[in-house]
């Protein structure tokens, strides 16, 4: 039986400036979808990576006395060390400025000139350097100012190559047709619809002479190909397209049955659900499955960013907390595909709240339980069942029904929401049972082991739905549960029941409970000052 295969990539990001929580954000959510696929069995290529050409790079580095490339590769580093400190888990990491992109880009270009979707003209228009992205007179309005990021644009006029985007117009909005959760949330096919095509879509710029930070065209070598076409491309240069080893590209892409997902963030929502699906077209490959908006982590004073000072540091909450917390608050807090904000009473608010009192007291309280009342061992029960057991049972079955549809539609918040519902639901399964007082009647042995036997196959439920998040204390659910090492699986699961005469062995916290005025302090502290190091 052949594996199901999924490709998610996050943005490739912008190396400009150190990254923070907010970059943190969509790469934590990419890789937990992409450790739930696995988890399920999927075949997963999971890739991240940096976009490192264009003028911006170009001018810092100026400043900075170091070249483009010293430049980039300082701050790479900076990525891909928050990568490993966040536990992710990615299949590959793509720059623009490898060799194995850079010559593939090149050659893609020139297929799309000698297809006639690339033409030389000359662009006159208002550009803004921080978007690099040109606009019309309508679009910066009588103060010329970007309508994405509201900086002041400057006039430019230059030779360059275009895009044939009106020969992809009406392809484009049959596909949108055709394909009705291409674009999440479904206002955003709206708005490109009316704000970006209707209006009358004009080519696209692929080249710029004013600079030379960028990929050569080899049909004029005073051009550097301009930043979406080479940008955009790099789904497909990581997999191999246009290489002399184009397995990868083949078995993922060139599958019409394989999900691919892209996460990006709103601002780069245009250029992946109009000029992406165009350069796909141009070369006679397939769309992606599903290009989805999630939302930004926002500051109480607005989008969290390096250039207005409220940027958040994950390593130091990484180094007090844990990452599993991190992670945790990061895909718990802020509902996926909307913006939350980031407070320090939220995080440890929601760490004390589910983690500690929730998850953690769950597993304490049974496990010493055991102990107690059974030496250790998860009871096997086989007898009838009262109406709370089966209540506790049919609510662990739902939640593993109710986990794979919200996480197959990208609902990964609320799927998770499940599974924590159904851990509170066995908290209160304790209190209802009363096992301390069954404990008391040797007549009612039988309702205890039942309860005991509940609670044991819960948390294994819990514990193992959670695994894409708690990448360092799920196992730990497990030892203290005594799971062999070939029960740690999703399949397991679901035979409810199968843990009986396992040893459970107590063991330290979960996760400590924290003081809340004292960890405030803290993470505004480090707010005020966020520390960059290497990840350890």
């Amino acid at each position: 039986m052949n594996k199901k295969k999924f490709f998610i990539s996050t943005p490739i990001y912008y190396p400009s400036a150190s990254p923070h929580l907010g970059h943190a954000y969509c790469t934590t959510l990419a890789d937990v979808i992409a450790r739930g696929k696995r988890l399920r069995g999927y075949d997963v290529f999971f890739v991240t990576g940096t976009d490192e050409h264009g003028e911006k790079i170009q001018k810092n580095a100026e400043a900075a006395g170091v070249t483009p490339q010293e430049f980039v590769d300082k701050i790479v580093e900076r990525f891909t060390s928050l990568w490993d400190a966040m536990k992710i888990s990615n299949d590959d990491f793509i720059r623009t400025t490898e060799e194995r992109h850079v010559k593939t880009v090149q050659n893609i270009f020139s297929d799309m000139v000698k297809n006639d979707d690339i033409y030389l003209g000359s662009y006159e228009g208002w550009y803004c350097v921080h978007e690099e992205s040109y606009w019309t007179e309508t679009q910066v309005g009588p103060d010329h100012i970007c309508p994405e990021c509201g900086r002041p644009v400057e006039k430019k006029s230059e030779p360059a190559f275009f895009f044939k985007c009106s020969k992809y117009v009406d392809s484009l909005l049959k596909f949108y047709d055709e394909h009705p959760n291409f674009i999440t949330p479904v206002a955003r096919k709206n708005e490109m619809i009316n704000t970006f095509i209707k209006p009358g879509l004009s080519d696209l710029c692929v080249s710029r002479t004013t600079f030379d930070w960028g990929i050569p065209v080899k049909e004029a070598e005073d051009h550097v190909v301009y930043v979406w076409l080479d940008a955009l491309t790099n789904y497909i240069t990581v997999l191999g397209y246009g290489q002399p080893d184009d397995s990868k590209f083949q078995y993922f892409w060139n599958d019409p049955e394989t999900e691919i997902v892209h996460l990006i963030g709103a601002d780069i929502t245009r250029f992946h659900v109009i000029y992406w699906p165009m350069f796909l077209e141009s070369l006679g490959l397939r769309e992606p499955s599903r290009v989805f908006v999630h939302g930004l982590m926002m500051m109480k004073d607005g989008k969290m960013s390096k250039s207005k000072g409220n940027a958040v540091s994950a390593y130091p909450l990484i180094e007090r907390y844990g990452v599993d917390a991190v992670r945790y608050y990061l895909v718990s807090e802020i509902t996926f595909g909307q913006n939350g904000v980031f407070t320090p009473e939220q995080f440890v608010e929601r760490v004390n709240n589910d983690l500690v009192n929730n998850l953690g007291n769950l597993l304490n309280r049974s496990v010493s339980m055991m102990a107690k009342y059974f030496d250790g061992v998860i009871p096997e029960y086989k007898g009838e069942l009262n109406d709370l057991d089966t209540e506790l049972k049919k609510a662990a079955e739902k939640t593993i029904v109710a986990y794979e549809a919200l996480a197959d539609d990208l609902k990964i918040t609320e799927a998770y929401e499940e599974v924590m519902q159904l851990v509170s639901k066995a908290n209160k399964y304790i209190q209802d049972s009363e096992p301390w007082s069954l404990a008391k009647d040797p007549e009612k042995k039988g309702q205890l082991e039942s309860v005991m036997y509940h609670l044991a196959n819960v948390i294994y439920i819990a514990g193992t739905l959670l695994s894409p998040i708690l990448v360092e204390k799920a196992h730990l659910i497990f030892d203290q549960l005594g799971i062999p090492e070939d029960l740690r699986n999703y399949e397991s699961i679901k035979n409810f029941g199968n843990l009986g005469g396992l040893k459970t062995q107590k063991g330290d916290l979960l996760f400590p409970r924290l003081d809340e005025a004292k960890e405030v302090e803290y993470i505004q502290s480090v707010m005020a000052g966020p520390k960059e190091k290497a990840a350890a």
